[in-house]
């Protein structure tokens, strides 16, 4: 990174979603546009942050036109690939207080020309600013995992620290580049037969073989229950090696998108030189902030800062 390059966030995200949701304002539909999608929701929150985020992404189609212009709104550094493919979205109904879906398209695939100039994009990106975050596509046939493990390594080789969020093929291509922040769910775990239960225990276990196949810092998250950590500086086995994040107890309006502004809250931690176990207390009050807002990613730092400073870090007792 040279001196003229400032530190921020790059955020992959191959396949931004276009999102339609319909609410219910004084018994009258209100119907709200907006760019979505893992990737653009971990950038909203990094931004909300304070951190500078460069958001690298692939638009094309209808879907694409309109996201590029709700995309440059968002107050963030938007590069973007033109694609021959249509982007994907959804049109949501929630004004009987369920979210109900009425109508979903996914992205299509990108060729191999699109790929490359992505990767590049990303890759240049990355070694510019220090610090990446590899978000999933909203569709599987987006782009292959393969690409992941190239940016991930070619990254990581270079000085560019990698955070993923991600499961599947898409995690066993990633922790080939030995990711800085490696997050993922427990029924994420479940379903990739990485954990056959959601016994604390048995994730612990798998949280320890992910670090052995290359993660740092691994965090999964349990939905209501405290989500737990292994910080890159603990080592496995150790008493108090692993942590759980206790945040303080809310209402929840949406369940939505909590993993995704934990994720976020601890990697715009770290740009900002705060320590891992300062930054887990961000990423978790990120998170429970999330869960009682209706817009996904949204937040207030000055309630993110008060959330954090009632985050319990308990040692986990197996």
């Amino acid at each position: 990174m040279s001196p003229a390059d400032t530190p921020a966030v790059v955020v992959f995200a191959p396949s931004p979603l276009l999102t339609v949701t319909i609410e219910d304002r004084a018994g009258r539909p209100d119907i709200h546009v907006h760019a979505g999608g893992q990737g653009v929701w971990q950038t909203r929150m990094i931004s909300t942050l304070g951190v500078p985020v460069v958001l690298c992404a692939a638009l094309g189609g209808e879907p694409g036109d309109v996201l590029g212009h709700l995309l440059e709104g968002e107050g963030v550094d938007l590069r973007t690939v033109r694609v021959q493919t249509r982007n994907g979205g959804y049109v949501h109904d929630r004004r009987d207080g369920e979210r109900e879906s009425v109508a979903e398209a996914p992205g299509g695939p990108l060729d191999r020309h699109e790929q490359d100039e992505l990767y590049e994009l990303v890759l240049q990106e990355g070694l510019r600013h220090g610090t990446a975050i590899l978000a999933g596509p909203n569709a599987d046939q987006v782009i292959p995992a393969s690409l992941y493990r190239r940016l991930a390594t070619d990254l990581g080789a270079n000085g560019c620290r990698v955070a993923a969020d991600l499961s599947g093929e898409r995690l066993d291509a990633v922790l080939a580049g030995c990711p800085a922040v490696l997050k993922v769910s427990h029924e994420e775990l479940i379903a990739d037969e990485r954990a056959d239960s959601d016994d604390p225990a048995t994730l612990v276990a798998a949280m320890t073989r992910l670090r052995e196949e290359g993660a740092g810092t691994v965090i999964v998250s349990r939905a209501a229950e405290p989500a737990l950590a292994l910080p890159a500086d603990a080592e496995p086995g150790d008493d108090g090696a692993v942590l759980e994040l206790h945040v303080p107890p809310l209402e929840p309006a949406e369940t939505r998108g909590a993993g995704d502004s934990m994720t976020a809250g601890v990697v715009a931690s770290l740009v900002r030189g705060d320590p891992i176990r300062e930054a887990l207390r961000t990423g978790a009050a990120c998170g429970a902030l999330n869960v009682v807002r209706r817009g996904l990613g949204t937040g207030g730092e000055a309630a993110i800062r008060a959330l954090a400073e009632r985050v319990e870090l308990v040692e986990w007792k197996g």
